[in-house]
């Protein structure tokens, strides 16, 4: 998966689809499987980032990766008491309006209100937060000055970024990155969570949960949610009954702003534990290269002595999130210091250059409106500790081929730049002209086919691989009908 920020509005469509779907339930009510955030900010659950807060992800012990919170030894210190839970304030209350009282309130002078009530307690309440209680406080004392991703900068350049002129924010939607080493999966103790072979969607089997809620602990990216009617776990399951019939995610589809693109991707497992363990430095790079080439026979061969499809080679071939990540270059994984390695790839951000107002005209810092990448309103080293862990050059690449991409396109539809002002960014990044034309295309004029490239599901195929279809039936789409159950 690929989102593309710079094109991203901050409607929320996304959320609103996945939640009337997937959580609009007794339960689920605070569970936003997919949400949109304002950064800078603290998020949702607020702080979500700050690990040393959660114990989420992975950590290097000398040579050994091991999970930061959870495991054998340490989930059974902490499984009557996990002091790493993220409490319900973390989140937020839900809440809902008295709406029978506008209608069944007593005659009298004053004007009938509806309160707030608790889906919780059904209790009064007065909100105090929310999923998206930050959304467009990017300059804000309590939000965006609170951002975990500060880290690395100084007081000053700190400071700098909330001066009138400076303030910038961007949005950043989030969902289940489908892990290739998922934290969740180690953690659970009664090996309720699950990633399905045949697409690698991570999914949680109700009937084994055991609501240990080690996962919701383990996840670094807090994507894993405790039902308290039912008593389950739960998570984004990336619609896999849509996808199993050609269909896209609710969330994709239903996007404003057509920032998402799904498609498939062809990995060895075999270097999984290898690229999780390396050095952080190396973590964007080693698991980058993890990925194969479609179109390379040895990778095809491989591919079908593995029992994989022609349709899903195919799809591979055709994948725009294959174009972005490897041979594009301009997506990059949120947080790779967790080292889950996240199948969910973010492009950056390219946010407009430094500027003032000087005798009522607005003036950019820089000789050109085309400013340098390192003049950006944004600090690269804010960037990068979002998605490079904490690798400036990285970011600066990816931003520096945005601008070559936006340069030339800028040359062939107004012409009004000097030719080296074009001809020299990409000679920079070594970008040709029909390879910014390619990236223009699938950024601004995709069509649907383009940004979804689903191949056919060969369910039948990976169940034979686990137990016999013709004596076991119905295990597709939703997998059972009867609720969940408390206990064993």
């Amino acid at each position: 998966m690929v989102f593309h920020l710079d094109k991203c509005i901050g409607c929320h469509t996304c959320s609103i689809a996945c939640k009337n779907i997937w959580t609009d339930r007794k339960g689920a009510e605070y569970m936003w499987w997919n949400n949109v955030e304002t950064k800078p900010g603290t998020g949702y659950p607020s702080k979500w980032e700050d690990q040393d807060i959660y114990k989420g992800g992975w950590e290097m012990k000398g040579k050994k990766l091991s999970l930061k919170g959870a495991g054998k030894f340490k989930g059974l210190k902490n499984m009557f008491h996990n002091p790493n839970l993220p409490v319900i304030d973390d989140y937020y209350e839900p809440w809902t309006y008295q709406y029978e009282h506008l209608f069944e309130a007593e005659a009298g002078d004053d004007q009938p209100v509806a309160r707030p009530v608790s889906l919780i307690t059904g209790e009064y309440i007065t909100p105090k937060s929310g999923p998206n209680w930050d959304d467009d406080l990017s300059g804000s004392q309590e939000y965006a000055r609170k951002d975990v991703n500060f880290k690395n900068l100084s007081a000053q350049e700190q400071e700098a970024m909330f001066q009138l002129e400076r303030m910038t924010m961007h949005y950043l939607p989030r969902m289940c990155n489908h892990c290739l080493n998922p934290a969740c999966v180690a953690a659970c103790p009664s090996g309720a969570i699950y990633k399905r072979g045949e697409d690698g969607i991570v999914l949680i089997n109700q009937k084994k949960c055991r609501a240990w809620r080690m996962c919701v602990t383990a996840c670094p990216y807090k994507k894993s949610y405790y039902n308290w009617n039912t008593g389950k776990s739960e998570k984004c399951l990336l619609c896999y009954p849509r996808l199993e019939s050609g269909q896209i995610p609710a969330c994709m589809h239903s996007c404003v702003g057509r920032i998402r693109y799904l498609g498939v991707m062809l990995y060895d497992a075999d270097k999984i534990k290898d690229v999780a363990s390396c050095p952080e430095s190396e973590l964007v790079d080693r698991q980058l290269d993890i990925y194969l080439d479609p179109f390379d026979p040895e990778v095809i061969n491989a591919a079908k002595e593995n029992g994989i499809a022609d349709s899903t080679i195919d799809a591979a071939q055709k994948s725009p999130v294959y174009k972005f990540v490897k041979k594009w270059g301009l997506a990059l994984p949120l947080h790779p210091e967790f080292r889950t390695l996240p199948n969910l790839f973010y492009v950056p951000p390219l946010l407009p250059t430094m500027a003032f107002v000087e005798n009522g005209t607005y003036e950019t810092t820089s000789e050109s409106f085309w400013g340098a990448i390192e003049k950006s309103r944004l600090p690269i080293k804010y960037l990068a500790n979002l998605f490079s862990a904490g690798n400036e050059k990285t970011i600066e690449v990816v931003l520096k081929k945005l601008m070559a991409v936006r340069l030339h396109r800028r040359n062939v539809t107004v012409g009004d730049l000097p030719e080296n002002e074009v001809t020299d960014p990409m000679k920079e990044v070594s970008m040709d002209k029909d390879t910014a034309d390619a990236i223009f295309r699938l950024t601004s004029l995709p069509l649907f086919s383009d940004r979804f490239v689903i191949p056919a599901a060969h369910r039948e195929e990976a169940m034979e691989m686990l137990e016999s279809t013709a004596d076991v039936k119905g295990n597709h789409g939703f997998g059972f009908k009867e609720p969940p159950k408390r206990g064993l």
